[in-house]
């Protein structure tokens, strides 16, 4: 196509995303790898990338252990308890221990971190959440980073992992493209750590037309964390542990700081109160383990999310909506009311910009509430992503095998949304995975794995002429275009995402259906599915650099868009009602399901395995350690 290729050789750390969890990795790659090479290769760029890029207003997961507040191990409990049983306790309790000391070097570098004036701890917002002034959060942590790599490479797309042509499933590098020069880039490395986004937009959202960039998760996350790392024959987890949000309506403003800090509350059209309605159904449906009303401690044991939510998707449909959050009553209170608006200044301008554009003053209207379209994402409240390796000191075997957040592919590592089974981990614990990972990365290295790597002049060609394909496409079939965009021999990279937001939507339990799917609805899914990867391999195109990234953008959400509809068809039962349910399977089934879901997509056939992994609660509950 006539771009430069670029090559990049002898790296020992390629970091790919510069989210909080490359950040992360690259801090640590340079503490235990002082002679190494470390590299980082972003789409955007690492100031304002990745899913804190516009601000946030709150750190999510801080213990506070030398404040006497949380220990690790309180931490997996309420993970465990709101994902209805399902994570990797030893990946969970591995970042809780460490989690502090990387939120005190934020506080160092200059991320101003609000104080209790009474205590002069960090100001809670809740019972794991210290509030900041994060508007520049993202630049403030980059700066380290940048320190710490010998090149940062920004506006690079990396579409594919490099695999060693010397030894079978060991990872060798990446290529990818500039997204503003067009440019082929190859990244020769002894490991990677993959730090990409998790996938928004794979389901339709409900904002439409002008609105449709409105969504809750970073629109520029496109999956490739799964992309990358399925393609290349990873084995993935929990990729049926999609998430939906409660969140104000239309601006996917977040509502963490008005429940937890501001004490507001929800009601229906009535101005009633409707969870509790819902709670005795739902308790048969899950069992008292999860939803145990009565007999709950709710200081350590808040009703599960997913739960709250399946309340608030009956009760609309009902016919008692819309949902309200009940902001009347603190926003009286002149100093709850700024913050009430700073918590969405500092990270989500779009909502207070809606609320003034549509006449609502949340000091005399109480504003509506929806529940978004699903996510899939294994850094904030659920556990998808990659099966990986835990710490020796703590991991059963089944979940050890010789370094921590490696995946079942040699020398690729992940961390944040990459990594299954961690939920809960937010920013904060991204990073702190992205160090854990990073150090690991450098101990491979250095015992000598990685010795032998070859990367053939063959692959790296092969791939330079997939990821411009697209591009000569359009410029074989652009004059037969009949009307507008519609053209007989391809598709452009709107038109694909429309089709697989439209049938991830309708057979993999999206808004249009209330989070519903069946056996039958998930086999139709993957075979339309089957035909939008057909048309993508023989028929997507890309006019410029830019549509060639939504191309491949498009790629990696098709891959994850697979892996979501193998898991949810391969758990029968419904685990975490008011995320999606499995109409054939309604009720949670312990007996038969508690356990994590693998799955292994064939790099050469593209076939999926899937198989059972035993669940670990390596953590006592709080009530047996008091018996004890």
């Amino acid at each position: 196509m006539g771009y430069d290729t670029i090559v990049e050789d002898n790296i020992d750390v390629l970091v790919v995303g510069a989210g909080l969890g490359g950040t992360g990795a690259a801090f640590e790659a340079r503490y235990w790898g002082k002679d190494k090479k470390i590299v980082i290769a972003e789409k955007a760029n690492i100031d304002r990338s990745g899913a804190v890029a516009q601000g946030l207003y709150a750190i999510n997961c801080y213990m506070g252990t030398r404040f006497g507040e949380n220990n690790p191990e309180d931490h997996v409990r309420y993970a465990r308890m709101d994902l209805m049983g399902m994570v990797r306790e030893d990946l969970l309790f591995d970042m809780a221990r460490h989690v502090d000391s990387a939120v005190h070097q934020f506080e160092e570098w200059g991320l101003p971190l609000m104080i209790n004036p009474k205590t002069g701890t960090y100001q809670r917002e809740g019972r794991w959440q210290i509030m900041i002034h994060g508007e520049s959060y993202k630049p403030i942590v980059a700066e380290a980073a940048k320190k710490a790599a010998d090149k940062v490479f920004n506006r690079i797309c990396v579409t594919h992992l490099l695999m060693d042509d010397n030894k079978e499933n060991r990872v060798a590098g990446a290529v990818g493209f500039n997204v503003r020069t067009g440019n082929y880039h190859v990244f020769k490395s002894k490991t990677v750590v993959v730090g990409a986004g998790g996938a928004s937009n794979i389901y339709k959202p409900r904002s439409v037309g002008e609105g449709a960039g409105r969504v809750w998760y970073a629109p520029w996350s496109s999956g490739s964390a799964y992309g990358l790392m399925i393609e290349a024959g990873a084995k993935m987890t929990q990729m049926e542990n999609k998430i939906v949000l409660c969140r104000f309506k239309d601006g996917y403003g977040p509502v963490g700081a008005y429940f937890l800090h501001l004490k507001t509350y929800t009601q229906n059209a009535a101005g009633e109160e409707y969870e509790s309605k819902w709670f005795p159904a739902l308790s048969e449906m899950v069992g008292k383990e999860y939803l145990d009303t009565e007999n709950q401690h709710l200081s350590h044991k808040p009703i599960p999310t997913c739960l709250r939510n399946h309340a608030f998707i009956n009760e609309v449909n009902a016919g008692r909506g819309p949902i309200y959050m009940v902001t009347k009553e603190a926003f009286q209170d002149p100093h709850l009311e700024e913050i009430g608006w700073h918590n969405f200044l500092g990270m989500t301008v779009g909502q207070a910009v809606l609320w003034a554009a549509t006449d609502v003053d949340p000091k005399y209207e109480n504003p509506e509430l929806t529940t978004s379209e699903p996510y899939v994402m294994g850094s904030h409240a659920t556990g998808c992503g990659a099966w990986c390796s835990g710490p020796k000191d703590v991991s059963p075997k089944e979940y050890y095998w010789g370094y921590n957040r490696m995946t079942s592919v040699q020398g690729l590592f992940g961390c944040g949304d990459a990594v299954g089974g961690t939920p809960h981990a937010f920013s904060s614990g991204s990073f702190t995975e992205g160090r854990l990972a990073a150090k690991a990365a450098v101990e491979y290295v250095n015992d000598g794995k990685a010795d032998g790597i070859k990367v053939s002049d063959e692959q790296i060609d092969k791939r330079k002429e997939q990821i411009y394909k697209p591009m000569e496409t359009y410029n074989v079939y652009r004059n037969a275009i009949t009307a507008g965009s519609v053209n007989p021999h391809y598709i452009n990279p709107r038109q694909g995402l429309d089709r697989l937001q439209k049938l991830m939507d309708e057979y993999c339990g999206g808004v249009t259906v209330s989070y519903m799917t069946n056996g039958n609805l998930l086999k139709i899914g993957l075979k339309k599915l089957g035909l939008l990867v057909e048309d993508w391999e023989d028929g997507i195109a890309a006019e410029n650099v830019h549509e060639l990234l939504r191309a491949w953008e498009l790629r990696h959400r098709i891959l994850t868009s697979e892996s979501v509809i193998q898991h949810t068809l391969f758990r029968e039962e419904t685990r975490w009602p008011g995320y999606y349910y499995r109409g054939d399977f309604m009720k949670l089934d312990d007996q038969n399901w508690h356990v994590l879901t693998v799955s292994h997509r064939d790099p050469k056939t593209g076939e999926y395995t899937m198989e059972k992994a035993p669940l670990y609660h390596l953590t006592e509950d709080e009530d047996k350690e008091e018996a004890a």
